[in-house]
């Protein structure tokens, strides 16, 4: 035990001191390596381990000898965002409503728990493999479930069918009754005849269908599909990939961020082991699993193009040119956009097989939805200078929706404005949209400086790099927050506590990397 305690603390880079700092440090980076490996797939085990683990690292301030804080410019605008979030919700018109959703725009505490608990360059390159090979289980399960297929896709559906009754259509697949999964027309049956009434939720197109059935409805017969009324069945395999997490886009603009880390450590390690010609090539190439690196980012390509959600594929193709401009040679730049155009056409052949609807398409039922949203949105937020400045107040919407002639006056569901930008402005007013912009801004600028001390800017295929590792991670953190940015331009992704939870992980995580050097135990500036 003591051995494995001695192993872990030179991993970490935990110094020596009293026993209980010691054992806060130890116990802080083990919730942290717990968070990154929950991250991909649940945010209830991700937010326990992140919460635990920040509590460990608060008590640990108390304690000599102390950790240097130092605050620049980053840390105030994050701080100035989240005031700003605390302001606009004391003057919501739900103060209740939108004081509690204060816990969300509280995550960027993230940030520090990260920074200040991975203390040197090996932990931080741990920490990155930690969250790719978790991300790759959920994608091989994507994959697998997807070969299988799912439930029971209903063909040759009668008119007197239950389901037909209940609003179910021809090709409808059936996967849950009352919660419990159903893989063959025997399980339907079954689950059908256990209640009066039974909630039945099944795949149509691009979207779920829950439909109430009454038992009274089924038919007579002899064998299962005589009984609900249809002809033939098959397990359907045109559903949205969601991973764990039950929902596509969150899965989607999780899977764009992750992939965004594996593609910049794939090009910089490629790049990396390029060799001079006056150096043999076994003194250069870095001893990198690139098979693995590039099995991941292929996997989770794929099971993102399964999400068939537009925005956080056009985010990773952004993502990936960034890059490839910044860290690739110009011969290889043109080779990613041989390689990438491919890639998008049979992105778009998946999204017309499974969603029927293009990749700008006006007439989309979705993208109508959006831009009935964004109108409301800039309505409201231009309504009123109090507006201008503050906004309504984050979901304060959920109970003034009718009075501000919201939905299409009732007749589209309830949402969110689907665009990070315009549900800042009508939310929380322009001054949270200056902050949130300052932080991509002072961010991205930290990761250009890292990558220019690096020398990848300037010269991509320059031979070797001995931190081939922290420029990959610089360069997929980049990647990553332009993509993030693009498809927060048609998703409210950072309302989305799980992907906003991984990108403030990416955030840390780069920083990190940005503020120290090869061996260097971290205890300074944040954002510098």
């Amino acid at each position: 035990m003591q051995k494995f305690l001695e192993t872990l603390d030179e991993f970490a880079g935990i110094a020596t001191g009293s026993a209980i700092v010691v054992w806060l440090e130890r116990a802080a980076f083990v919730f942290l390596i717990i968070m990154l490996a929950a991250a991909p797939h649940s945010i209830a085990a991700t937010q326990t381990a992140w919460i635990t683990g920040m509590f460990l690292w608060v008590v640990r301030l108390f304690f000599r000898p102390r950790v240097k804080l130092r605050f620049g410019a980053l840390d105030y605008v994050l701080w100035g965002f989240f005031a700003w979030s605390t302001i606009s919700s004391f003057l919501s018109y739900e103060p209740a409503v939108s004081l509690d959703r204060l816990r969300g725009a509280a995550l960027f505490l993230i940030v520090y728990f990260v920074l200040y608990n991975l203390r040197n360059l090996r932990a931080v390159y741990f920490a990155a493999g930690v969250l790719i090979f978790s991300c790759m289980v959920n994608v091989c399960v994507t994959v697998v479930d997807r070969a299988v297929g799912r439930g029971v896709a209903v063909h040759g559906l009668r008119p007197d069918s239950p389901l037909a009754k209940a609003g179910l259509l021809e090709n409808d697949a059936v996967f849950k009754v009352n919660d419990k999964k159903v893989s063959n027309p025997d399980d339907l049956a079954a689950a059908l005849s256990q209640t009066l009434k039974s909630r039945v939720r099944a795949y149509r197109k691009d979207y779920e269908v829950v439909v109430d059935l009454e038992r009274a409805n089924i038919l007579p017969g002899t064998t299962a599909m005589e009984q609900i009324g249809f002809a033939n069945w098959g397990r359907t395999r045109n559903w949205r990939a969601s991973g764990f997490y039950g929902h596509y886009t969150t899965y989607a603009e999780v899977l764009q961020l992750i992939a965004s880390l594996a593609l910049g450590l794939l090009v910089a390690g490629f790049f990396s082991g390029r060799k001079p010609k006056d150096k043999p090539a076994n003194e250069h190439r870095p001893n990198i699993a690139f098979a693995d690196l590039l099995v991941s980012v292929a996997g989770m390509a794929v099971a993102l193009l399964l999400t068939v959600t537009r925005a956080s594929q056009l985010g990773l193709l952004v993502s990936g040119l960034a890059i490839f401009i910044l860290g690739a040679s110009r011969r290889w730049l043109i080779l990613a956009f041989a390689v990438g155009i491919p890639t998008v056409l049979i992105g778009l052949f998946i999204l017309q097989q499974s969603r029927e609807v293009g990749f700008f398409d006006p007439n989309d039922l979705s993208t109508q939805y959006r831009q009935m949203m964004w109108n409301d949105g800039v309505r409201l937020w231009t309504e009123s200078p109090r507006r201008l400045i503050v906004g309504v107040g984050m979901d304060s919407i959920q109970k003034h929706w009718q009075e501000w002639q919201m939905f299409d006056k009732g007749w589209q569901p309830m949402g969110h404005f689907h665009s990070t930008p315009i549900q800042l402005l009508a939310e929380r007013g322009l001054p949270a949209l200056i902050f949130w912009l300052a932080i991509l801004g002072i961010y991205v600028r930290k990761l250009f400086r890292g990558l220019n001390l690096r020398g990848r800017r300037q010269n991509p295929a320059a031979g070797s790099d001995p931190d081939w590792r922290s420029t990959g991670i610089l360069l997929g953190c980049l990647g990553g927050t332009v993509g993030f940015f693009t498809s927060g331009l048609v998703h409210y992704n950072l309302g989305d506590q799980e992907v906003a939870m991984v990108f403030y992980v990416l955030i840390g995580i780069g920083l990190k990397v940005c503020n120290s050097g090869d061996g260097q135990r971290f205890d300074g500036t944040v954002a510098g």
